[in-house]
């Protein structure tokens, strides 16, 4: 029994260790396997986590574009109001110029009349410094006939000549200028107080002569006016300081 005993023991013994390994060798496959899906799954982890970090920087550029975008809209707006605007700047243009070319077509005829309006004047004015006002008038009426010209420098040459006219009666001036006396040109020096007396006399002082407005000629002054014409001249060339004077003048008639 004891015999039998032990040999049962060791049959059993050799029973059991047989399915181990049996049982080792059928789990191979199943390592194997499990391996593999293990190196399957960490490949599958780093595709996943490539994906995601490329992902992650697609987003960052979405928002970088979004960006962009937000900034080229608000760009685009600013520049179509700066079209808007420029076009209605462009039309007022258009219209300011339709209105300049009116304008123009009504100044010019009215600066041609100014001319000849001031011409008149000249002809009919006490004649001081008449060459000079007469080629002041003809480059007038040369400068008009210029297309280089502005009509607003033309208007402006006018208006000029006009302001020299008016100043010519608020102040006094001396000059010399050739001169029929008795039948022989002289250099006389001319006496000019606004547009109230204009006087001369010869270099000698041997004489004098005042010019009258109604008759529209020179006449004769004694040499008793020579000094208080002297003193005039000098204070008009502001070589004597401004001083009451005592110079002859001539009424005009006035009309009843």
């Amino acid at each position: 029994m004891r015999l039998l005993a032990t040999g049962t023991a060791l049959a059993l013994a050799s029973c059991l260790s047989w399915p181990a390994q049996a049982q080792d060798k059928s789990l191979d496959p199943v390592v194997e396997n499990a391996a593999e899906i293990n190196q399957s799954a960490r490949q599958s982890q780093l595709t996943i986590d490539s994906i995601s970090e490329s992902m992650q920087q697609r987003l960052q550029q979405y928002k970088q574009i979004t960006k962009e975008i937000d900034g080229l809209q608000v760009y685009t707006q600013q520049l179509q109001q700066q079209v808007a605007n420029q076009q209605q700047e462009m039309t007022d243009l258009n219209d300011s110029i339709d209105q300049v070319s009116f304008v123009e077509r009504q100044v010019t005829p009215l600066m041609m009349r100014m001319i000849d309006s001031l011409d008149t004047f000249t002809e009919l004015d006490v004649p001081f410094l008449q060459q000079e006002r007469e080629q002041r008038i003809a480059g007038l009426r040369e400068l008009m006939e210029r297309a280089n010209v502005d009509v607003s420098e033309k208007f402006r040459r006018v208006m000029e000549a006009y302001q020299i006219e008016a100043d010519y009666g608020r102040n006094i001036e001396a000059y010399t200028a050739e001169h029929d006396v008795n039948g022989n040109v002289q250099d006389v020096t001319f006496l000019r107080i606004g547009r109230v007396a204009l006087l001369y006399k010869t270099r000698d002082g041997e004489h004098l002569g005042i010019w009258n407005q109604e008759q529209r000629q020179w006449q004769s002054l004694d040499s008793s006016h020579l000094i208080a014409i002297d003193q005039a001249i000098s204070i008009a060339r502001k070589q004597k300081a401004p001083d009451l004077l005592m110079l002859p003048l001539l009424a005009n008639k006035t009309a009843e």
